[in-house]
């Protein structure tokens, strides 16, 4: 699925070059304009990488009624500009798309990043229609992407300048992330999460509507849903997991979290609050099978980060890895809950009623 679309902008996003304009810069192109607007509203956020100085793209801005969660104006190669704007947006080439009226740029994009889905500009309307295009979930949080990855960059620019340690910075930014049981109305977001998260997804899949209600409805599971706001916005749901609660051993069968909540407590925060509730309980550990994929990195390293371990899979297995449901290679990570855990930060909280 794509999950971003960068564009060029001479004849391409604008009808006609912008330094050659300098009386009247041109307008957005009459065809691609309305497509940029139709991908927005389907959460799919739009880049800028072009060779002009930073001022087009405030041009483009503007013409097109439309904020770029990210640029990258100047005269290198188009393949380093795309790899600095996934970078900053934290994604992979297979999720992004990339639009330039000239061939050559076109093939060396091609060539330097073979995953990057790359078109000219008369071949995206028809794109519109492929499945790559279309999102098979989108909510709210879903359609704005692009407004909260702008907070994000304004929060990065901020966290920059700050003197003091990312903790210092978190309450200075006023921090909320709420923990909460899931209800019906958060399915949705919940199966969106599972289709668009990969750093952050410990089956390495997606979870169905029904899925998800049979979930809500098992007497044995737990399903949370976890918020986030500060002062820069509100990001809405951007994380979940499942809990199957034992009285020896809380089985979190699959947790996920956005890709935005990086850096901000907020996993950290998760993963403490389950293991607080699970040793709460009389439960001697908390168990998770995860996904061994390049892509999910940040999650292992999350969870080493908590005091899980990569060890032996269920008690009355001996396996230490194994494959998941879809073939790919799995390990269990283990938490031992003796001994006092830290608490939770003041900016967590966890209403409602819990095992």
């Amino acid at each position: 699925m794509i999950k971003c679309v960068i564009w060029d902008l001479d004849n391409t996003l604008l009808h006609g070059t912008y330094l050659e304009s300098p009386g009247r810069p041109p307008d957005a192109d009459r065809e691609l304009a309305p497509a940029l607007r139709e991908l927005a509203g389907r959460g799919v956020l739009q880049a800028v990488a072009s060779r002009n100085p930073p001022e087009a793209a405030e041009h483009a801005e503007r013409v097109t009624g439309h904020r770029f969660a990210a640029v990258r104006c100047g005269w290198g190669a188009k393949s380093a500009a795309i790899t600095g704007i996934m970078t900053e947006l934290g994604l992979a080439a297979g999720e992004v798309a990339f639009v330039d009226d000239d061939a050559l740029e076109r093939a060396e994009v091609g060539y330097r990043l073979p995953g990057v889905l790359v078109l000219a500009p008369q071949d995206l309307p028809g794109a519109l229609e492929w499945p790559d295009f279309s999102p098979p979930a989108l909510t709210d949080e879903g359609r704005r992407r692009g407004e909260l990855y702008r907070q994000r960059r304004v929060r990065q620019d901020e966290a920059s300048a700050f003197g003091g340690s990312r903790e210092d910075f978190l309450r200075y930014a006023q921090t909320r992330v709420t923990i909460a049981p899931a209800e019906p109305a958060d399915l949705p977001r919940l199966h969106e999460l599972s289709v668009r998260t990969h750093q952050f997804n410990s089956a390495g899949a997606e979870l169905g509507a029904g899925e998800l209600a049979g979930l809500l409805a098992a007497p044995d599971r737990c399903l949370a849903v976890v918020r986030l706001a500060d002062k820069f916005g509100d990001d809405g749901i951007v994380g979940g997991c499942v809990i199957t609660v034992a009285p020896r051993t809380w089985e979190v069968g699959f947790l996920m979290m956005s890709c935005r909540a990086l850096g901000r407590g907020v996993i950290e925060a998760l993963l403490g609050w389950i293991c607080l509730r699970a040793q709460a309980a009389g439960a001697g550990e908390v168990a998770l099978p995860c996904v061994i994929s390049p892509r999910n990195v940040p999650l292992r390293i999350a969870l080493t980060g908590a005091g899980f371990r990569a060890a032996a899979g269920r008690q009355d297995d001996g396996e230490a890895e194994g494959e998941s449901g879809n073939g790919q290679r799995s390990a269990w990570y283990r938490r031992p809950l003796g001994g006092q855990l830290a608490e939770l930060p003041s900016y967590v909280s966890a209403p409602g009623a819990w095992p």
